[in-house]
């Protein structure tokens, strides 16, 4: 199976949506760990927030910094999750802008957008007049896009706090000045020789205290070359009526002659 996979933030989404190959299940490490009394209620709120998650819907900001030239980019949209009765997902991220912060100039041409609805992510890049298909499950087959070592997004949404530990090394982190307002700060350090260590030098989530659902998430690559923060705002979890099918469908171009369109299958990879 190929995933989707990004890291986390790059939502968490664009090199995620990069078309990397699937990584292979994370090795489970050592005993069960002792409960945390600092650490286990939150990670225990996020996971009853996952399991409890059917929808919702926010503004997001993605910056990816270059650690060793210390230049940073960030992109601006929004990003729409569903969770299906059959226990599929679908989910939808524009982002409308890029901006460099240098001048702090903004970029409205350079769009582009995600679409992840069954076995099909939707890649389009409307500056270059690109769009990429490509098929990353096999038919009828499901992911859990949050559950760790085989969605793509490493984060402990709807999993247990157990889970989280073996995985690992959590700590409570005392709030920053830059932090987001009423947030609780958590570093996860993936535990070594796990197949999140050989992806991740380190992962930041910060959970809202009211809503206990995630507001930013940095990363970091192995390599620690790469740092991606993802930050969620204006989110709204399980709306009433759910979300309407418009939010997950994408503007028609089929009769705009200048797009290069692709369609890549699962045989294409093998």
């Amino acid at each position: 199976m190929r995933s989707v996979t990004l890291v986390v933030s790059a939502i968490f989404l664009m090199p995620l949506f990069a078309g990397a190959q699937a990584a292979p299940l994370i090795n489970p490490i050592g005993a069960n760990a002792p409960a945390d009394p600092a650490i286990d209620p939150i990670l225990q709120q996020l996971d009853t927030v996952g399991k409890n998650l059917k929808d919702f819907t926010a503004k997001l900001t993605l910056t990816e910094t270059d650690n060793g030239l210390g230049t940073s980019t960030i992109r601006v949209g929004t990003v729409w999750f569903e969770k299906k009765p059959d226990g599929s997902a679908r989910i939808h991220v524009l982002f409308n802008m890029r901006i460099d912060p240098a001048n702090n100039r903004g970029f409205p041409k350079d769009k582009v957008e995600y679409l992840l609805d069954g076995p099909w992510l939707i890649d389009r890049n409307y500056q270059t007049k690109n769009e990429v298909k490509r098929q990353v499950l096999k038919p009828g087959q499901k992911m859990d896009l949050f559950k760790l070592g085989d969605g793509p997004f490493p984060l402990p949404i709807g999993q247990n706090p157990q889970d989280v530990h073996q995985q690992f090394d959590v700590k409570k982190l005392p709030q920053a000045k830059d932090d987001p307002a009423n947030s609780t700060h958590l570093s996860l350090a993936p535990k070594p020789k796990t197949d999140l260590a050989r992806q991740f030098h380190s992962l930041d989530v910060w959970v809202d205290n009211k809503t206990h659902m995630p507001v930013r998430v940095d990363t970091t690559d192995v390599k620690q070359q790469t740092t991606r923060s993802t930050e969620l705002k204006d989110t709204s979890i399980n709306p009433a009526g759910g979300l309407p099918d418009s939010d997950f469908q994408l503007p028609n171009i089929d009769k705009e002659k200048d797009w290069n369109r692709h369609v890549e299958s699962l045989n294409d990879s093998e």
